[in-house]
């Protein structure tokens, strides 16, 4: 079914369709043992369910596209890691934390929580979220218990060294931060340019982290245009516009970013770290790609940006790039994962790509956790 839905998608080029055919039909085991999911609602697949917050959206109409309805994720359907997860070659979608028992453990756990950031307090105004750190925490929970499964550290460290590892956030520290001086006073402490180099200095440290932990192939993706969804254009747009703040404020995070992967490729030779261009990606051109509508959400919106629960959504959800205020649809994720996996346009991920991400080899270590 899967396979199905992805040669649904508009043809954006013969040789993109030839390789998201091929990604369809991959046989035998996964490209990777294990994927580790870090991140925000763009990420989230119910971690947030189980939390005190209004940033959660395990009611209808999301999931109308997902098969097994609405699960906390913030889309129509399938999200850009769930996809990912397809392309990877796992039979199932990796989990949330708090729903990850067993053995299942031993192929991922995602941690991502709608609404959080790299600071501690982004996203707060609605509720209890789990920030970076909070994340990273309980991933050291998950270690504890594949080295219980493994009996070893340095067995567990060996096979943690061969996962993928997907880290996306930052959106919050701007949208849930920043631009809320009603609640938060960092845009009276910084300058933009002042605050991308603090919250990437904090960034880097969680990241290292990561690292620490036995992360050998992270891909960090950047910030999209926050500054041209649907609630951005509400609150912040002129004339029906983008807002040209929030952009700049992405693209001041994203340059930091690269600064970050380069440093951390070159001071870290044993791993490898990739950046995703969700900014470019969401630069393009939707219409040549048979969408119809980039400026409005397909479900009727609440006003927090979310769908009205047990809404009517709009009928056909591939002309939509937006889902709800915040949000891509399936269809628009379906882009940005393929492009993430295999890009075609160097500017799409630097220094590689996903699919050759997974393909790098390191050393197994013998040093204790």
């Amino acid at each position: 079914m899967a396979c199905a839905m992805k040669l649904l998608v508009v043809v954006i080029s013969l040789s993109w369709v030839l390789s998201m055919q091929h990604s369809c039909f991959v046989l035998g085991k996964p490209a990777v043992p294990c994927f580790f999911i870090f991140g925000d609602s763009l990420s989230d697949c119910g971690n947030n369910n189980v939390l005190n917050t209004t940033a959660k959206v395990n009611y209808e109409p999301y999931g109308v596209d997902f098969p097994y309805g609405p699960t906390g994720r913030f889309c129509n359907g399938r999200t850009t890691v769930d996809i990912l997860t397809e392309l990877l070659g796992f039979e199932n979608y990796i989990p949330p934390f708090d729903y990850a028992n067993g053995s299942a453990i031993l192929s991922g756990v995602n941690y991502a929580s709608g609404a959080s950031g790299i600071r501690r307090e982004s996203g707060m105004t609605s509720g209890t979220v789990l920030s970076m750190g909070k994340q990273l925490k309980n991933h050291r929970k998950t270690i504890s218990r594949i080295i219980g499964m493994l009996g070893k550290k340095s067995l567990a460290r060996n096979y943690l060294n061969k996962c993928l590892y997907s880290v996306a956030t930052g959106s919050n520290d701007y949208i849930n931060n920043y631009f809320l001086p009603q609640y938060y006073n960092t845009s009276q402490e910084y300058t933009l340019e002042e605050y991308a180099v603090v919250l990437v200095e904090q960034y880097s440290r969680q990241i290292l982290r990561l690292y620490e932990y036995g992360a050998k192939k992270v891909v960090l993706g950047g910030l999209g245009l926050i500054g041209c969804t649907p609630a951005a254009i509400a609150s912040y747009g002129t004339n029906g516009s983008c807002s040209e703040e929030l952009n700049y404020a992405a693209q001041l995070f994203n340059q930091q970013l690269v600064s970050l992967v380069d440093q951390l490729n070159s001071n870290l030779t044993d791993a490898k770290f990739i950046y995703i261009n969700n900014y470019g990606i969401g630069s393009v051109n939707t219409t040549s790609l048979g969408f119809t509508v980039s400026d409005a959400g397909c479900c009727t919106l609440n006003s927090g940006g979310l769908c009205v629960e047990d809404s009517t959504p709009c009928e056909d959800r591939s002309e939509y790039v937006f889902w709800d205020g915040f949000h891509p649809t399936e269809a628009f994720n379906r882009i940005s994962a393929n492009k993430s996996y295999s890009s075609y346009e160097s500017a799409d991920t630097y220094p590689m790509d996903v699919s050759q991400l997974v393909e790098l080899e390191f050393n197994p270590l013998v040093a204790e956790m």
